[in-house]
């Protein structure tokens, strides 16, 4: 039976650190006895406290990988924009030769790059946050990396040194999934844990 004041969390036990968070000592006293419940006013300048604290988690933690992102695109731009330049002067694309038209290296390099910009814009809040675009640039990683896998197994011999190039895309769309995912999931928890407040009347 819960503690009138207390705010459960979605029947999950709570912890002894985080069950003290809901009360408070009556006079300072170090007495177990002596543990009142908060009232709502605290109860809801703690959880505001943790909302703010999370959304600014948030941000910090969509941007961060939005950068990595964007630098993994802007690699892929580069890669494109040099073997234009220097045709199979990359080692990465050398293996290729044989098999594949230079023109089909480059459309692969700027497909890879849009569908981690795609990623970019589904993390970044400022962009019109979505999940929808974090799922297409998960379908764009898996084209490139069903291209790159399938030229890959046509080779002599498998060259692990360009295994990034099916694994990179799909790998950066799928962990920007896993980022959005971790970061909703925080903020409904602490959703879920205003919507359990209900005001103490002391008797």
């Amino acid at each position: 039976m819960k503690a009138p004041g207390t705010l459960p969390i979605s029947g999950q036990t709570m912890t002894t650190t985080a069950t003290r968070r809901w009360w408070k000592r009556r006079d300072g006293s170090d007495d177990a006895d002596d543990l009142v419940p908060m009232d709502t006013q605290e109860q809801e300048e703690l959880v505001g406290s943790l909302e703010q604290k999370q959304a600014h988690h948030s941000r910090r933690w969509r941007r961060v990988f939005a950068g990595f992102l964007l630098g993994y695109a802007a690699f892929l731009v580069y890669s494109s924009f040099h073997h234009a330049w220097s045709p199979w002067e990359l080692r990465y694309h050398a293996y290729f030769m044989e098999d594949l038209p230079s023109p089909m290296v480059i459309f692969a390099d700027w497909i890879a790059s849009l569908g981690c910009l795609f990623a970019v814009k589904g993390l970044l809040p400022a962009l019109d946050s979505s999940k929808k675009w974090m799922w297409y640039s998960l379908y764009v990683g898996i084209a490139v990396s069903v291209f790159w896998t399938y030229y890959l197994l046509k080779l002599p011999r498998i060259r692990w040194d360009v295994v990034w190039l099916p694994l990179g895309p799909l790998i950066a769309s799928a962990l920007s999934l896993y980022v959005d995912h971790t970061l909703v999931k925080s903020m409904q928890d602490i959703s879920t844990l205003r919507s359990y407040m209900y005001n103490f009347k002391s008797l």
